[in-house]
């Protein structure tokens, strides 16, 4: 299979509301929009929210995002009201990670990948000389 782009789709309870969570309070830029639709930019990746949903996410469900500063982003979106689920620490396997959740209670991790982490790690053998 060659993959040519991806998304993930969240159906909310009410689309308004989520629209104005993933733009106006987490600050995700618009990559596109449609009746009863928009489309943002997640990295390389794409958040789509449209159409309504049922009760409310599967616990098994995780927005998994990648953040420059995740202490910084936590007051910011902590003085925004956002509920928070688990402030940042550093986590066993090394990054740095802090939880909170969307007005349907979707779980949002914000990550921050620490300078020494082997994620950052050129582990290519180096050029001869």
């Amino acid at each position: 299979m060659e993959v040519l782009n991806s998304r993930l789709i969240l159906r909310p309870r009410d689309w308004q509301r989520s629209l104005r969570f993933y733009r106006d309070v987490l600050g995700l830029a618009v990559s596109r929009e449609f009746p009863g639709g928009t489309v943002f930019f997640l990295g390389q990746g794409f958040l789509e929210i449209s159409g309504t949903g049922g009760p409310g996410p599967s616990p098994d469900q995780v927005l998994w995002l990648q953040v420059r500063d995740v202490r910084a982003e936590f007051e910011r979106l902590r003085g925004r009201g956002v509920t928070v689920l688990a402030e940042p620490a550093r986590q066993p396997w090394g990054l740095d990670e802090g939880w909170v959740a969307d007005p349907d209670g979707m779980r949002i991790v914000l990550v921050e990948i620490p300078a020494d982490h082997p994620i950052r790690t050129d582990s290519r053998d180096p050029a001869p000389e």
